[in-house]
């Protein structure tokens, strides 16, 4: 694995005059676009989690960069280095255990979980998926929807299983789609929701796991 040390979020905290009890740990493999709308929620005070680390498994995420850069500790974790998902992931657990993470969130992780994570995990690792599920499931689900010339998509949160975009469902919004709108426009939307939607989301996931301490 590779670690970059960061400041942390502590000074944010003793600002607010608060210690958060839920961590969590940001999964991402890209740009970190929603994982950088987490971590202004948790700064402005509006999300009440502490984000212990981000997890990459691209060397050249941005998402990294972003981490970086507010302070937050990251650990990029090669899956070509270990001898199979469940050597990868057992990597990636030490670090969960280590920083006492309580929930997962995928934010743009593009790999599939395994036995390891979601043992380790039960219904405390969420996923946010550009469409209204069970409609348009998988990678490409934006542009499966403006091919298809529906009338409305949307974005969904739910907890991750073993399927594909198969767990329960958390909480879901349409997205309407004006005929007119090309594919980045809709694109465009799509993400405005995300932005909206996740972090409250994760506030409420995190809510219903300090009730559990």
């Amino acid at each position: 694995r590779d670690v970059l040390g960061s400041r942390g979020l502590g000074d944010v905290y003793k600002r607010q005059g608060r210690c958060p009890m839920v961590n969590i740990a940001v999964f991402a493999s890209g740009s970190g676009t929603n994982f950088e709308t987490i971590l202004s929620h948790i700064e402005d005070g509006s999300l009440h989690v502490n984000c212990a680390c981000l997890i990459a498994d691209k060397e050249n995420a941005y998402a990294r960069v972003r981490a970086h850069n507010h302070g937050v500790e990251e650990f990029y974790f090669n899956p070509k280095g270990y001898d199979g998902k469940a050597g990868y992931e057992a990597a990636i657990l030490e670090v969960l255990k280590e920083k006492k993470v309580d929930l997962i969130v995928l934010s743009g992780y593009m790999r599939f979980i395994g036995h390891t994570l979601l043992s380790a995990y039960p219904n405390r690792i969420i996923n946010l998926h550009p469409a209204y599920l069970p409609e348009f499931p998988g990678a490409h689900s934006i542009a499966d929807a403006y091919e298809a010339k529906v009338a409305q998509t949307g974005v969904t949160v739910h907890f991750v299983d073993e399927g594909v975009d198969t767990g329960p469902i958390i909480r879901q919004e349409r997205v309407a789609i004006d005929p007119s709108w090309d594919l980045e426009t809709l694109e465009s939307h799509v993400h405005a929701m995300e932005y909206d939607l996740f972090w409250q989301v994760i506030e409420q996931v995190a809510k219903s796991i300090e009730e559990e301490k």
